[in-house]
């Protein structure tokens, strides 16, 4: 089969395209003919050996697939022809093939394309728990999402308000992102120049329940001062670059928290816990109350292209590969 592997930690650019055997079929293991495969910022780490986890070089980069069962353990919820989501989580996804288990594949919703669907386990999940275990969201509250055009960002505007709140503010970096911010369902946007004074105005001085941030860096400090009373910041992941410190005087002086959000570590320590957010987010995809993501698509060929527009901060939305 081919598959997108990484041979020297490189960065994106050591990805190479390359035939290499079919995985051999697991017990209770799901086989899974790949359509597409998504794209995300774990996979630039991953290419230059900086993510926590290290797999053994080679590897076959990606985390997330949709495709089609070509087989499956007897007494599975799914079967051979079944539509399909699932989750590799660490690498071998961008590949023709895919071995998966059980309990990490989901029914795709007919109503979603196999390119969006590459593009909804990884944000959308994510972007779930970080709202409702870890922000605890409340009908109405406002949510402000830092990266608002990247692909945990445009996942935090199409979920939020079909998961309660009552107002979704996007910062962007350029205009044309903000385009995007409002496509995905922002109610408001500002530019990351000013963001802080703009959101203060936006809310009347009250400032935001709910900062989702993605980026870290520099701008951490004042996500803790857009807070409203009792605001929740959730640090989901620095891809500026740098991780920040807070001081913990201001948590106090605000009654405000900072809530770290790591869903992979979550998931994987609570079983039953990703069937649980798809229980509740399959319907709300499925009958369009949640828009599927409109993916930036890359063909195999290009996937070291695909992976590094996450990292030179290019790409708006989800990255998706398409293998078939």
């Amino acid at each position: 089969m081919r598959a997108a592997q990484v041979s020297k930690l490189e960065g994106p650019e050591s990805i190479e395209i390359v035939d290499i055997p079919e995985p051999a079929p697991q017990p209770g293991g799901v086989v899974i003919d790949v359509y597409a495969a998504g794209v995300a910022f774990p996979d630039v780490l991953m290419t230059r050996g900086l993510y926590q986890m290290k797999p053994e070089l080679p590897f076959v980069v990606g985390g997330e697939v949709a495709g089609v069962v070509r087989s499956a353990p007897e007494g599975a919820h799914v079967a051979a022809g079944d539509r399909v989501l699932a989750l590799t989580m660490l690498g071998n996804a961008i590949a023709e093939v895919a071995v998966v288990p059980a309990a990490m594949v989901f029914k795709l919703p007919d109503a979603v394309s196999f390119e969006a669907g590459a593009g909804v386990l990884f944000n959308d999940l994510t972007v779930h728990f970080c709202l409702r275990t870890r922000g605890r969201l409340a009908a109405g509250e406002t949510v402000l999402v830092h990266g608002a055009a990247g692909g945990i960002g445009t996942a935090t505007l199409r979920l939020a308000a079909p998961l309660g709140a009552g107002r979704v503010v996007a910062v962007v970096s350029t205009e044309e992102k903000a385009e995007v911010a409002r496509a995905n369902g922002a109610t408001d946007v500002v530019l990351t120049d000013g963001w802080l004074a703009a959101v203060k105005e936006l809310t009347g001085g009250r400032g935001v329940d709910i900062v989702l941030d993605p980026v870290g860096g520099d701008r951490f400090t004042d996500s803790i001062r857009s807070l409203a009373p009792a605001g929740r910041l959730l640090v989901v992941g620095f891809t500026g670059g740098d991780i920040p410190t807070v001081k913990v005087n201001r948590l106090l002086l605000n009654n405000v928290e900072v809530v770290g959000a790591g869903w992979g570590a979550w998931a994987m320590t609570h079983p039953g816990y990703l069937q649980e957010q798809w229980a509740e987010l399959e319907p709300l995809l499925a009958d369009g109350r949640i828009a599927p993501p409109a993916p930036v698509l890359y063909p195999l060929e290009r996937t070291a292209e695909a992976v590094a527009s996450l990292e030179n901060r290019t790409a708006t939305g989800k990255v998706v590969v398409t293998l078939r």
